[in-house]
């Protein structure tokens, strides 16, 4: 038989696109167009609609990057249209290749409420479904001038500081027109039946049917009449769109959909009216296709719509009561899992499942992060503390190296909870519903045999508009179609629950969702990353000085309503393209700002509360808000400053060849005439940490251009060349004589500079490492390199609420593609006996390799990705200057790595007083496994204060909590502060202790009630 399925799809590709497109809208008459163009910023609506128009025309160029023009467009409805259906065509000056990456636009009418979005699959605003005829129309058009910047080269539009006045688009077409129902019904049916043509194999004998019948429609249609003989063709289709799909057919649960990142290639302002354009797209679809759901992530989203468009809030409102508008997700952005500190993760659910249960009532059960780029081992547990009981995401499909190998599983995280995960097959969260995509999501199912059913998020994204009308027309001819899979729109969770009770003995994945691919997210934007730490680090502090304050210092009032503010910004800032530094400049630059404005309000706060509890005195009052003691102050407490340190004081001896020998009692570095570190003997240890004629604190100096996606991606060959950065413009004895030692180090390199200075201060053993760069390299990444003298068949790295243990060796190709992780506070490596750490205070990029030396020893060689300089999006990424803090801790246990990390993290703090503060909890325990991350009060404003503390080793841990306050009662909660149904009041001692058993990372908060607050 011949194969002629090539000649009829170029003839069907024609005749589509050159007639039958074209011919929807007819008899088309110009609106009358004006315009006002917004100086600067975005303006009210009220603003806009009041402006002085003047004269424009189609053809005319508008939009310098970023920039606001607002159309006024006027017409009158043809008296000889009456009974017509009629809709305004209002083309911008769209590129249909890219929906969501260019100019965009939110319809009003004159009293201001907005009728829908204008975007390239999506030009159209209804007038009339039957006019009468003479029907005045006026609408405004808000038309944003984004510009593309999804072509991966440097571009200087980034920012609207360095965008230029260039006009970028020009107005296509804005016209009234007749709606053609028969025509675009045609066009519906010959899209889906040629779409699932294409993807039948030639022995497939409904290819050939179908075939046959796209012929015979064609040939029915009269190029010259075609919305007269669009019936006849439409009627050559009946038949092959009415056969039913096979009983085995692959079950696709479809959803509507518009994955808007909350910042990326535009700034967070831009993403305020995206997220009003396309919500006011879905309600007005949903109000013509009652069937239509729409699943939205996000809490932050839907706060920014009630905030700047409140009547498009009132119709989602109306939707979600409905049932038809669907928020998911439960987190306030759809954040990056990898950096976002334990505590954070945790306020992720906190507040976006709060907004959704005091907004909506709902209790939001699937975890929707389609695009982030990995997911920590950590989430399983976090998510069932929720409250939420399923995952869903998109992005390991993208992984470079291996397959993911399966679609429906159970995810077990570090402390062995398990959730039930889907990865939608269809490769796509923004998937349109064709037939190519409907046939690859069956295709690439994995769990044939034992599933049937996966999901589908459908509708364009990032401001293209979501779901539109032709996609929930293929939608509906795709229900129960034969040689398709079958495809119904519904709610997530009837996904979830059907393919659970399908396939509830799924594939166990065990550990973090590790994408192979955007590895360099770790390091990118390290000013942005920093701010993030610092900002965790600080709310901590605040928290929990400002809840001992309240409930020690008579009218002190705990500052809720800041701190939650403050809270929901850093969240906002942890969106998986903000902390991962793959946003344009104008993001990073704002990100910079809002950080530096948190640090200052956080520090006053900070100061302000501990200032209360110093009391008055001639004294200094040192502040610990570590979770572990030091210098004599306990964790969560404060002691006045006594006298000199009672450990040694750091000596210091010159080296032969220069450099320096620096000595505690405890920990004995050597840096040699070049500033590197050629020794670090842990004393009590007997143990030298640096490998033998290696040298510590090596700033090495990559080439950095990966194939492709500047920003998020390190690429292997990236090791093919470095450069070690061995000579240095000085050594010299920098502090010294007192109780610290310091060895300041200046380097030059291309045309950057750093200066480090290396610190061992009395008790300590760690060697502390500040460094101050000013970078100034182009496609080049920094590392800092200790090679340590430990065979470590694995790398253990902190992540939230815990460790992850990763292979240093690379046996498979899962372990290979592992060459660049991600670590929070520290990393640790170690042989049975002795190990070692680096801590750090904001690097979270890391590698783990090892050797074998010629005396047959092995090299562990842990490195810290300080800096990089990818140009796209951003072509100024990191140049500037930065202050870095790392430590090298010799002998350090698992244990010692998170006190150590800690302690780097939450400096001691001093404030005038003479009182000791003793910590509102306490906790006792054997070797220090049960750390308190959290104190804070509870968020209802009842009194009470809520304690977040977990297992820090990896194993089972008995202890006791002991409040420096009395105690009333202690309940087990959720992350939200809801007490947990199968864990009741814990029993308190007369001494106010609760007693705890915790098994390996598990995470409990705990609500304590005052004796005071209970009376």
């Amino acid at each position: 038989m011949h194969d002629d399925r090539s000649l009829l799809e170029d003839r069907l590709h024609r005749v589509l696109t050159e007639r039958v497109r074209p011919a929807v809208h007819r008899d088309a008459v110009p609106l009358t167009v004006e315009r006002w163009d917004a100086p600067g910023e975005p303006v009210p609506v009220a603003e806009g609609l009041a402006a002085p128009y003047g004269p424009a025309a189609a053809g005319e160029a508008w939009g310098p990057a970023w920039g606001t023009t607002w159309f006024r467009v006027t017409g009158r409805v043809p008296a000889d249209w009456a009974g017509r259906t009629v809709e305004a065509v209002l083309d911008l000056g769209f590129d249909r290749l890219m929906p969501g990456f260019q100019c965009e636009g939110l319809v009003y009418r004159r009293d201001g409420g907005a009728v829908k979005g204008l975007h390239p699959y999506n030009d159209w605003v209804r007038i009339a479904d039957a006019a009468a005829g003479g029907e005045e129309v006026e609408l405004y058009v808000e038309a944003a001038a984004n510009p593309v910047l999804n072509e991966p080269r440097p571009s200087w539009r980034g920012d609207r500081l360095t965008a230029g006045d260039e006009p970028l688009y020009r107005v296509a077409r804005m016209d009234l027109a007749v709606f053609e129902p028969q025509v675009w019904e045609l066009v519906q049916d010959l899209d889906v039946a040629g779409g699932l043509m294409k993807e039948l194999s030639p022995d497939d004998a409904r290819r050939w049917t179908l075939l046959r019948a796209i012929e015979g429609a064609l040939d029915a249609l009269d190029l010259a009449d075609i919305a007269g003989t669009a019936p006849a063709a439409r009627g050559r289709l009946v038949g092959v769109l009415a056969s039913p799909a096979h009983a085995s057919a692959h079950r696709l649960s479809a959803v509507g959909h518009a994955h808007i990142d909350s910042a990326w290639l535009w700034p967070l302002r831009e993403t305020v009216r995206k997220v009003a354009r396309t919500t006011a797209n879905v309600v007005a679809l949903m109000d013509d296709h009652p069937e239509f759901v729409f699943a939205m992530s996000q809490a932050q989203q839907l706060a920014w719509l009630k905030e700047h468009r409140p009547e498009v809030y009132t119709r989602v409102v109306a939707k979600v009561a409905d049932g038809t508008f669907v928020p998911v997700g439960g987190m306030w952005v759809e954040s990056d899992t990898n950096m976002v500190g334990g505590e954070a993760m945790a306020r992720q659910f906190v507040y976006g499942k709060r907004f959704f249960l005091e907004e909506f009532g709902i209790e939001t059960d699937e975890v929707w992060l389609p695009d982030s780029f990995g997911y920590t081992a950590a989430l399983p547990q976090l998510v069932k503390l929720s409250g939420s009981t399923w995952f869903l995401t998109q992005k390991i499909s993208w992984s470079a190296t291996n397959p993911f190998p399966h679609h429906t599983f159970w995810w077990e995280g570090i402390d062995g909870t398990r959730v039930f995960t889907h990865f939608p097959p269809v490769d796509t969260y923004n998937s349109d519903l064709s037939g190519r995509e409907m046939a690859h999501a069956a295709r690439n199912y994995r769990e044939k045999g034992r599933g049937t059913r996966s999901l589908v998020p459908f509708g364009w994204g990032d401001g293209g508009g979501g779901p539109t009308r032709e996609m929930l027309a293929r939608a509906a001819r795709l229900r129960d179609l034969e040689g398709s899979p079958r495809v119904e729109i519904e709610r997530p969770s009837a996904f979830f629950a059907k393919a659970h009770a399908e396939y509830p003995d799924a594939p166990v994945w065990v550990g973090e969702l590790y994408l192979e691919l955007h590895r360099g997210t770790y390091t990118s934007q390290a000013k942005t990353k920093q701010g993030n730490r610092q900002s965790e680090s600080l709310l901590r502090e605040a928290e929990l000085w400002a809840a001992t304050a309240a409930l020690r210092v008579p009218g002190y009032a705990y500052p809720y309503a800041d701190l939650e503010r403050i809270w929901k910004t850093v969240l906002l800032h942890q969106f998986h393209d903000i902390l991962p530094g793959s946003s344009i400049a104008w993001v990073h630059r704002e990100a910079r700002e809002t950080y530096a404005r948190l640090r200052s309000e956080l520090l006053a706060m900070i100061d302000a509360a501990q200032r209360a509890l110093a009391g008055d005195g001639p004294g200094t009052v040192v502040f610990n808000a570590a979770p572990h003691a030091r210098g004599g102050v306990p964790g969560g407490g404060a002691r006045p400053r006594e006298g000199g340190p009672e450990a040694l004081p750091v000596t210091v001896t010159p080296r032969e060849g220069g450099g320096f020998t620096l000595d505690n009692g405890l920990l004995r570095v050597g840096v040699d005439g070049r500033g590197l570190v050629v020794s670090a003997v842990d004393l009590a240890g007997g143990r030298e940490a640096i490998a033998p004629g290696r040298a510590g604190n090596l700033l090495q100096l990559h080439a950095d251009l990966p194939n492709h996606w500047d920003a998020w991606d390190i690429d292997e060959f990236y090791r093919n060349g470095v450069s070690d950065l061995t000579e240095a413009d000085s050594v010299a004895l920098a502090e010294s004589g007192g109780a610290d030692a310091t060895v300041e180090v200046t380097r030059s390199f291309g045309a950057s500079r750093v200066v480090q200075r290396l610190t061992l201060r009395p008790g300590a053993r760690v060697l502390e490492v500040e460094t101050d760069i000013d970078w100034r390299e182009r496609e080049k990444i920094l590392k800092a390199a200790f090679p340590l003298d430990v065979k470590a068949d694995r790398s253990a790295a902190e992540t939230q609420f815990g460790h992850v243990f990763r292979p240093t060796h690379t046996n498979t190709s899962w372990e290979a593609a592992k060459f660049e992780i991600c670590a929070h506070r520290w990393i640790h490596v170690e042989e049975p006996g002795w190990g070692a750490a680096v801590v750090n205070d904001s690097t979270y990029g890391h590698d783990v390799t090892r050797e074998v030396r010629p005396d047959g020893g092995q090299t562990t060689t842990v490195r810290l990705s300080l800096l990089r300089a990818p140009r796209y999006p951003d072509p100024e990424t990191d140049q500037g200057t930065h202050r870095l803090r790392y430590a090298l801790a010799p002998g350090a246990t698992l244990a010692d790595a998170v006190a150590e990390g800690h302690w780097i993290n939450l400096p001691e703090r001093s404030v005038p007083g003479s009182a000791a503060v003793e910590p509102l909890v306490t906790v006792v325990d054997d070797g220090g496994r049960i750390v308190v991350e959290t104190v804070k009060l509870a968020d209802d404003r009842g009194g009470d204060v809520v304690v977040r503390l977990y297992e820090s080793a990896g194993g089972r841990a008995a202890g006791r909590l002991v409040t420096g306050f009395p105690l009333a009662s202690a309940t087990v909660t959720d992350l939200l502060e809801r007490p947990l149904g199968e864990s009741p009041d814990r029993p308190v001692a007369a001494d106010g202790g609760v007693e705890l058993a915790l098994r390996p990372f598990e995470i409990v908060t705990l609500r304590l009630r005052p004796a005071a607050a209970a009376d």
